[in-house]
């Protein structure tokens, strides 16, 4: 995995994370197929019961990127708040009401997609050997200094 891929999923999972923080509803993450056509590599997708609620969830999710760096390239439907969309290129966030959600069902929409568990997008942990074992195994393998005489 090179470093752009491993920065996408950071991103992801701060998305993710942002959304999950707010509460939305029945998060998903679909990764696309490089021929299907999509404009973008991902989509996450989650609902929200109410306009308010989705537009704090949007809000959330901007605000965690931002910290970042990364601001959408465009934003759209934040005002009626029935469909949330904020492109960030490499993925799309999509933050629905749960009526909006059935109707343009994107899951069944992009059914090629691969879905994605978040924790998928988790970066595997290098477990890392303690300082002292690090040490005597060091020690095992320089010899010692000898005296001079």
């Amino acid at each position: 995995m090179n470093k752009k891929q491993l920065e996408v999923k950071r991103q992801l999972n701060d998305a993710i994370a942002a959304c999950m923080e707010k509460k939305a509803e029945d998060v998903s993450v679909l990764e696309m197929e490089k021929n299907s056509g999509a404009f973008t590599d991902y989509f996450v997708v989650c609902s929200g019961t109410n306009p308010r609620q989705i537009q704090s969830i949007s809000d959330e999710v901007e605000h965690r990127l931002e910290r970042t760096g990364l601001r959408p390239t465009h934003v759209e439907g934040y005002n009626q708040a029935e469909w949330v969309l904020l492109d960030y290129v490499d993925f799309v966030v999509h933050v629905f009401s749960e009526k909006a959600r059935k109707f343009y069902d994107l899951e069944r929409l992009w059914k090629t997609a691969r879905r994605v568990a978040p924790a998928e997008l988790k970066r595997p942990t290098v477990k890392r050997a303690s300082r002292r074992r690090t040490e005597r195994a060091a020690a095992k393998t320089i010899p010692p200094a000898r005296k001079k005489a």
